[in-house]
């Protein structure tokens, strides 16, 4: 893997991915920002899972 690409994230208990490359345009947060640089009050949009209940998906 390249080392710019910036790695994709799934929350464990629904399985959604967080892509870099899209952002989450329901909480503002734009296109290319990495997982790590969510801001800590980010959840996942499906469940609302806390950042600390994703994982980084294997290639």
């Amino acid at each position: 893997m390249n080392t710019n690409e910036k790695k994709h994230y799934r929350c464990v208990p629904c399985g959604y991915t967080y892509d870099p490359a899209e952002g989450d345009p329901n909480y503002d947060i734009p296109p290319g920002t990495a997982f790590e640089d969510l801001p800590d009050s980010w959840v996942c949009p499906i469940c609302g899972a806390s950042k600390e209940m994703f994982e980084p998906e294997s290639d």
